[in-house]
């Protein structure tokens, strides 16, 4: 019986072997790829080579204001065919070595690569990857930037036949020709011109290894506008072409040894970029690419994009910088006043949306947009993100209280922090102490020496994760120190607008957005939501919200009071390269900064004695712009008030009334040292000509002062000046001053 069983397990097992011998399966195989290479052959035969796209269907973007009313159109072409033998030979190498090695060995396809991009398409994995210049010719000419199977099965077909019928030199001269290199620039002639102002044949090898690498990212790897990371990236790329010419044989080792990084000179405006509108399109782009609209789809057009951007706003914006600032500059006569450079983001904070922007006088004159720019620090503007953190971590002092607006500070310049193992001994403007002072009256006034111990209280690297948590980008000169309490790292108008509109939507993170849809024959980019999640408490962003106001009814704002409630903050940079005004009334966030920017664009400088003698000053003419363009972008005025849920004031002693005290440094003027050693001086500035009796002051109720009165600062050497003797107390918050 078990032996039955067990012959007839045997016999199962040796049919189960004759089924699959080694024999039939290797047949099937055989007999898979036989119909896989009819299958092909068939498609070879089916796929004719097209009609070549080349750009002749570009079409121009559409750029229209959120009413509907144009805004512009850009789409012109950028692009000269050249010949080959135009072309430096080692150019030409250089862009082989970068893509394709094989390349003049090849049949014209990769079939390995092919397949590899084919499989990450199917998954999901992201862009192809492994194409033959032949390949990416085809792609540029004959087809799209599709990323489907389909589209690559015709790639590869096409790329083939090309193979066959065309010249390698005719097949590299068209990829050169077609590719895009950022920039706007399509083929190898508008990228000399658009990278380094020459004509492809006048091209060294260097610049052509380094066109040969930002083929490959060009918006990424664009000098002028790439990150640390992305500079490290090209740099990198740029070696590895280089190599490959060595190791091919096309470059000697000692003239190799001899390249030197041929860093681009910076862009210009690309045609339809014109005037103040350049700065919204652009800005537009951008935002764009960041959603992931690859940049060479956007430059071929046929785009109608439809912007957040108010066209009354806009106008009143730029309206407001010509009257406070460009017509009492001379930028032609005065190489003082040429060094002047304005930028604004005006956002609305319910919806997150860029309502006004102002990049400077002009693409064509100043392609970088100054409203977008993080090259410059924001000086005190940041000290209300550690009062933010301060309340949001329920923070304490080093004796132990809990720190709220009527915590008591030492405001006595260059009082050196506690509980620190960085020294810092920040100086106040003018070298002002204060002596006992709420953190009211700190912020009112900018008094470096109380939010430098209390960014020590609460701790920097908490305060850089609110600072991030509220929109802030991380940076080189992000350094968690005591000296970040004044504002050391880079921020752009853009950045502090969203920081500040997190605060009056009540801590719920706004990332300002500029694009309202964007529509394509093909595609439409998806949109986003400006308004996310709760990031800091309520109760948080309305104490700080409260705390601003203080600022403009009686502080170092003064000058940007008007017919609305209102809470901002000045700031004046290291040396005043920067100054600033961020500020928002219930309905509209604007960040405002001057920028002092040497004339070539090659470095920072003063703003002192440009538009004003001596220091410019937050509280000066960044209110003033801000005051005029939020009076006209709200028609006159509004009735609106702040809803805060404030967190209860920290009780504190009756403190004598005491006069701040001036100390001068030998010279008159305050030191500049290292934020390390010394304060890195925020906001110097000199006392702005124009006082409170030309600006109303908002009604407040009769409060008896137990503080220290004096002049409010700006924080800084010579900062912002505002309501001399003006009682101390937190601000009102909804309280709306007369009309002038």
């Amino acid at each position: 019986m078990g032996r039955g069983r067990a012959g007839q397990a045997k016999s199962r097992g040796a049919g189960i072997r004759r089924f699959f011998s080694w024999k039939k399966l290797l047949g099937t195989f055989f007999m898979l790829c036989l119909l896989a290479m009819g299958a092909f052959y068939v498609v070879y035969l089916l796929v004719p080579v097209p009609d070549a796209n080349a750009q002749a269907t570009m079409q121009s973007n559409v750029y229209k204001y959120s009413d509907g009313r144009l805004l512009g159109r850009t789409g012109k072409v950028n692009r000269e065919i050249v010949g080959l033998e135009k072309i430096p030979r080692d150019v030409q190498y250089a862009f082989v070595a970068a893509e394709n090695k094989t390349f003049f060995q090849d049949s014209g396809v990769d079939i390995k690569g092919t397949a590899r991009g084919a499989l990450n398409t199917l998954t999901g994995k992201g862009k192809q990857g492994g194409s033959t210049i032949t390949q990416q010719y085809v792609k540029n000419y004959y087809l799209d930037q599709d990323r489907t199977v389909t589209r690559k099965l015709k790639e590869l077909v096409i790329s083939l036949k090309v193979d066959q019928r065309m010249e390698k030199s005719e097949i590299l001269a068209g990829y050169l020709n077609t590719s895009y290199y950022g920039r706007g620039a399509y083929g190898i002639q508008a990228a000399a011109q658009a990278y380094y102002g020459v004509d492809a044949g006048k091209l060294t090898v260097a610049q052509g290894a380094y066109l040969a690498s930002v083929l490959q990212a060009p918006s990424q790897y664009d000098w002028t506008f790439a990150s640390a990371t992305g500079r490290g990236l090209v740099t990198d790329r740029w070696n590895y072409v280089l190599d490959n010419m060595v190791e091919e044989g096309w470059l000697g080792a000692s003239e190799r040894a001899a390249q030197k990084f041929p860093v681009p000179r910076a862009p210009k405006p690309a045609p339809g970029m014109e005037g103040t509108n350049g700065y919204l399109i652009e800005a537009a782009n951008q935002e764009l690419m960041r959603r992931g609209v690859p940049e060479e789809q956007l430059k071929a057009g046929g785009w109608t994009i439809t912007l957040t951007i108010d066209s009354k706003r806009q106008k009143e914006l730029v309206a407001a910088v010509d009257h406070q600032l460009e017509e009492k500059l001379d930028r032609k006569g005065d190489a003082a006043d040429a060094t002047v450079q304005a930028g604004a983001t005006s956002v609305d904070p319910r919806t997150g949306h860029v309502v006004a922007l102002y990049g400077g006088i002009g693409a064509t004159e100043h392609w970088l947009s100054n409203a977008t720019r993080r090259d410059y620090q924001p000086a005190s503007t940041f000290k209300p993100v550690v009062l933010a953190s301060a309340l949001e971590n329920e923070a304490r002092t080093q004796d132990g209280r809990r720190i709220g607006l009527g915590t008591v500070y030492d405001g006595t310049s260059k009082r050196p922090v506690e509980g620190s193992d960085t020294p810092f001994a920040p100086e106040n403007e003018d070298n002002r102490s204060y002596g006992p002072v709420t953190v009211q009256k700190a912020t009112n006034s900018s008094i470096n020496s109380v939010y430098a111990q209390m960014i020590v209280d609460v701790g920097p690297k908490e305060v850089k994760k609110t600072a991030l948590d509220l929109g802030m980008k991380d940076g080189e000169g992000f350094v968690e120190q005591p000296a970040m309490s004044l504002g050391t790292m880079g921020a752009s108008p853009w950045d502090m607008a969203g920081v500040y509109a997190s605060f009056a939507h009540h801590g719920k993170k706004v990332t300002p957005t500029i694009v309202k849809s964007a529509e394509h024959k093909d595609r439409t980019a998806e949109p986003v939501e400006p308004v996310g999640e709760q990031v800091i408490s309520r109760e948080a962003a309305d104490t700080v919200t409260k705390a601003m106001t203080g600022v403009v009814s009686s502080g170092s704002g003064v000058n940007a009071a008007g017919n609305y409630a209102a809470a901002g903050k000045t700031g004046t940079s290291e040396n005043n390269r920067s100054a600033w005004f961020v500020g928002y009334t219930p309905e509209l966030v604007t960040a405002v900064g001057l920028f002092g920017e040497k004339p070539d664009g090659t470095g920072q400088t003063t703003l002192t004695d440009t538009i004003n003698p001596g220091r410019a000053n937050g509280g000066g003419v960044p209110a003033k712009i801000w005051h005029e363009y939020t009076t006209g972008a709200l028609d006159g005025g509004s009735d609106a008030r702040f809803d805060l849920d404030v967190a209860d004031s920290v009780p504190s002693d009756p403190l004598p009334a005491r006069t701040p005290e001036a100390t001068p440094t030998p010279t008159g003027e305050p030191t500049e040292d290292e934020p390390t050693q010394k304060p890195t001086p925020q906001d110097p500035s000199p006392a702005d000509p124009s006082t409170p009796t030309q600006k109303p002051t908002p009604p407040r109720p009769p409060v008896t002062p137990t503080l220290p009165t004096g002049e409010p600062t700006d924080g800084g050497p010579g900062g912002d000046t505002g309501d001399p003797g003006e009682p101390d107390e937190p601000g009102t918050g909804d309280l709306k001053p007369p009309q002038p």
